[in-house]
């Protein structure tokens, strides 16, 4: 799970956008003050920082200018300014995104899946997914249990595969409509509660304590390893 680290002088965003990334599956390392930050995070860099920009005694330019002599790492700026310029100085400071209060969870996880998304597409792609039962091999796009090969459809496959590269991480309906299904337009949440159910089936793995594909009630589904 990735661990993003928050900086911002509100309490209240630090509380609740803490709330939302746990819910989320990520880590998070929240601060309030910056300097404090800026120590933890060059001596043990986060997988993404999330910052505000207005903050006292080092602004949130500042804060990434002493920062990238230390440590490299995707940056949000997040921030109550919402002026073109404010927007062009943070993306020119070297963030790789901009999020204007107040925003919405949907577009925050956005963000987030986009800078993700890059991620793997410049890191060396990983060919197989293997926990000692479920073994995905992404080039060939095969599945077997426990040595046997498992027949899915195309979206099934995508689904599996999803939540295999996420293990351990909550994805919500609306993130799986965005990566599993060829044409996301339009797809109702209830889609991907069925298409759950039928892999779980084909795959001999009811849904229950022991299924690896977990149901998180009101937040949406995670593949956990099965203890063995």
């Amino acid at each position: 799970m990735a661990t993003i680290a928050l900086v911002d002088d509100d309490k209240n965003i630090l509380a609740s956008v803490t709330l939302l990334l746990e819910q989320e599956g990520y880590h998070v390392r929240a601060y309030a003050d910056p300097a404090a930050a800026l120590t933890g995070l060059s001596a043990t860099p986060p997988d993404l920082a999330i910052l505000d920009i207005k903050m006292p005694r080092m602004d949130g330019l500042e804060f990434l200018r002493r920062l990238r002599q230390h440590a490299d790492m995707p940056v949000i700026f997040l921030t109550s300014k919402d002026e073109e310029i404010d927007e062009l100085m943070g993306l020119n400071a070297g963030a790789d995104d901009y999020l204007t209060k107040p925003f919405s969870r949907s577009e925050l996880l956005a963000r987030l899946q986009a800078i993700n998304r890059r991620q793997r597409n410049n890191a060396d792609p990983v060919t197989t997914f293997d926990d000692g039962t479920l073994h995905v091999d992404f080039a060939h796009q095969e599945v077997s249990i426990d040595g046997m090969v498992i027949v899915l459809t195309p979206t099934e496959y995508r689904l599996l595969a999803t939540l295999a590269r996420h293990q351990g991480q909550v994805l919500s309906s609306d993130q799986l409509i965005e990566l599993a299904w060829d044409d996301p337009s339009g797809l109702a949440p209830s889609r991907v509660k069925y298409a759950v159910l039928r892999l779980r089936r084909k795959l001999g793995w009811d849904e229950g304590d022991d299924s690896p594909i977990e149901t998180v009630r009101g937040f949406g589904y995670r593949y956990r390893s099965r203890s063995r």
